[in-house]
């Protein structure tokens, strides 16, 4: 695991990424708290040297650029892929900002399961294309 300081609120408390994304799992005490410390230890599961930070008030979580975020709303857990229109959903787990161009998301409701396996699959697949846009990068030098 890799950790970045990277937002105001890092560089005021001295506090990790992980240690923002522990304090906002403990500040959630109802399901929600769960739902996102699921989906974290999903994503550690599939992609074991994810990098945590913590960026617009919210975890990130990233592996040669952003993978998803998690966002905490009243009534839904989201996590929005900023390159989700990109990625295979054979799944079909998007079910959130299906318009945009570029980004997806999933809302997690309250009582709903998660389908593990399918989950790590995107974060996989992000990890992919993050990476396969990284070697692109690199060839045009």
């Amino acid at each position: 695991m890799t950790f970045s300081k990277n937002s105001a609120a890092d560089l005021a408390t001295g506090a990790t990424p992980t240690q923002l994304i522990d304090q906002r799992i403990a500040d959630l005490p109802d399901w929600r708290g769960k739902k996102l410390a699921e989906l974290r230890k999903l994503i550690h599961e599939a992609l074991p040297d994810v990098e945590e930070e913590w960026k617009w008030g919210k975890p990130v979580w990233s592996h040669n650029g952003i993978l998803c975020t998690g966002e905490v709303y009243k009534a839904a857990v989201k996590t929005t892929f900023p390159k989700g229109a990109s990625l295979d959903d054979p799944d079909h787990l998007f079910n959130s900002s299906l318009e945009g161009g570029v980004r997806r998301a999933i809302d997690f409701f309250e009582g709903e399961a998660i389908d593990g396996p399918a989950f790590k699959d995107l974060i996989k697949a992000g990890a992919a294309a993050n990476g396969q846009a990284a070697t692109s990068k690199g060839k045009k030098k």
